[in-house]
């Protein structure tokens, strides 16, 4: 926790630094921007960095997002079991049209360990603010892939789709004030298609779950905020999920 903490006061310095125009609204879950982000898990350590490109028209902006998460987790992560290699990596790939406020989203998740992952494409949409609280709901699918192996381990064929799955959900935002807020994000999974072992209980040994995320965050700069976030699902308790502290810059 300690390297994280010192590489949060180095971000705060350098952002008092940073030019204050064109900086976006970093509590928006819509909001676009390059950036760059470090956080500490009970896994160990994730990095993010984040890159806006251009998309060609005047009405949309986009980004991509990389994740490596849970490294030197025998160092600094609070979980029995952790070693220092990289559990996971996520991308992202952002596009908002900042008319309507309507944005899509590709995820894809991979879990290095179990050579298994995801990758799902979302709308979502920004509704109009009611006093302090917004509201983006999202509906997507998606599918899951793994490195498919026998029952002796063995890799035979490489990687294999087991199964479809629909998410809805939606990201709400709460401004408790100008530099306070609190999100909750409800997402609900479902199966559509696939093997029957994966229909009946690919997603947490059963066919739909429902999973929760809290973050609660403050802007110390136009540039620069902390955000604690606590992940969990019906099958596990608050306590029981993920928690990680996370310093994040816009460049």
């Amino acid at each position: 926790m300690k390297y994280v903490v010192y590489l949060g006061v180095c971000l705060t310095s350098v952002s008092a630094f940073a030019q204050e125009e064109a900086v976006q609204d970093m509590s928006d879950p819509l909001a676009v921007y390059t950036q760059v982000g470090i956080g500490a898990t009970d896994k160990g350590l994730n990095l993010k960095v984040g890159q806006t490109y251009e998309t060609g028209r005047d009405d949309t902006a986009a980004m991509n997002i990389i994740e490596v998460k849970g490294f030197l987790g025998e160092k600094v992560g609070w979980q029995d079991g952790n070693d220092d290699s990289v559990d996971s990596l996520r991308f992202r790939n952002f596009h908002v049209n900042l008319t309507s406020g309507r944005g899509t989203q590709l995820d894809v998740n991979y879990d290095i360990a179990s050579e298994s992952g995801s990758a799902s494409y979302s709308l979502i949409q920004a509704l109009p603010q009611m006093g302090p609280v917004t509201v983006y709901p999202l509906v997507g699918l998606g599918a899951s892939f793994i490195n498919a192996a026998n029952s002796e381990g063995e890799k035979l064929f490489g990687y294999a789709l087991p199964g479809t799955f629909a998410v809805v959900g939606t990201y709400g935002k709460v401004a408790m004030s100008d530099k306070l807020w609190l999100n909750y994000n409800p997402m609900w999974f479902t199966t559509l298609s696939g093997s029957d072992s994966y229909v009946d209980f690919g997603l947490e040994g059963d066919s739909n779950v429902l999973k929760h995320e809290v973050a609660l965050s403050y802007q110390f700069t136009p540039r620069f905020n902390a955000r604690y976030f606590a992940n969990w699902s019906q099958n596990e308790d608050f306590k029981d999920g993920g928690h990680r502290l996370e310093f994040n810059y816009q460049l």
